[in-house]
């Protein structure tokens, strides 16, 4: 997972899974070595402000870096103004798909030039047997093997992730951020209109799954966990530094000449030069 002397990089949203996520590594780990980077979105009416308050308050209380940005000063553009581009030429681009891939350039730009070794998520169990059932639906192999935790990192410019809730249930850490007096949000994003996406449909199915047989949703886990590892790890230990994008510079998939990003934000007429 992570070393006792390696700097790791909490990526804290605000809400209850990062809560249990900080309060968890702050017990176990070195506070001198924890750093926390927080991104505003930029959506009207969902700003969370508590939720970075209690971020901000909990960096000061433990001692602990606390990197905090946004879409606006990272990339020159808010998401209400992503979105707005996007309806404005009828591209159809989901919100959500702004959101994650502009999230993960930020996390590890961040994580890259400032020295961390490693960089902590809060995905549960729930998220991560989305993502592995949504990837087998696509047959994306490569993403597939992304998701496990000794997958290899294909490129000199990503630091490794590391999800150390990953085989907790969502309702574990809603009951312990509960007991241990969190406040939850009660705004949800607006965003969230645009669904149902492929995630939340395949949610839906798995938690009535979970509900007929309790503790499928870590059987399917560690199930597809041993297909990687007896299957597809060695595949992937072979394969070759990803090639880089000839716009930005940023690591980009097999056989692409532009990363994702800037292939999104080409589409609503943005050409600048994203940091990476």
């Amino acid at each position: 997972m992570f070393t006792p002397g390696e700097r790791v990089l909490l990526a804290l949203s605000g809400g209850k899974d990062s809560y249990v996520l900080l309060d968890l590594v702050k017990e176990v780990h070195d506070v001198g070595k924890i750093g926390i980077v927080t991104i505003v979105e930029g959506v009207e009416g969902y700003n969370r402000v508590d939720d970075i308050a209690w971020i901000e308050d909990a960096a000061r209380s433990y001692g602990l870096d606390l990197h905090l940005t946004s879409f606006k000063e990272f990339a020159g553009l808010s998401l209400d103004e992503l979105v707005s581009l996007d309806k404005s030429r009828e591209v159809g681009t989901s919100p959500c798909t702004y959101c994650g891939v502009l999230r993960r350039r930020i996390i590890n730009y961040y994580a890259r030039t400032l020295g961390y070794d490693k960089v902590l998520t809060a995905h549960n169990l729930d998220d991560e047997v989305q993502t592995y059932v949504m990837n087998l639906l696509r047959g994306d192999k490569g993403r597939l093997v992304q998701n496990h935790p000794l997958s290899p990192t294909l490129s000199k410019y990503f630091v490794k992730r590391v999800k150390p809730l990953r085989k907790i249930y969502e309702w574990e850490t809603t009951a312990y951020a509960l007991m241990r007096g969190y406040k939850f949000q009660v705004t949800e994003c607006p965003y969230i209109r645009f669904r149902p996406t492929l995630r939340a449909i395949i949610r839906d199915h798995l938690y009535e799954i979970e509900r007929l047989k309790p503790g499928s949703l870590i059987r399917i886990l560690e199930t597809v966990d041993r297909y990687i590892e007896t299957e597809l790890l060695r595949w992937v230990s072979q394969l070759s530094e990803l090639p880089q994008c000839s716009m930005c510079g940023s690591p980009t998939a097999y056989g692409r000449n532009t990363c994702v990003m800037c292939d999104l934000l080409g589409k609503i007429g943005i050409s600048t030069r994203l940091l990476f």
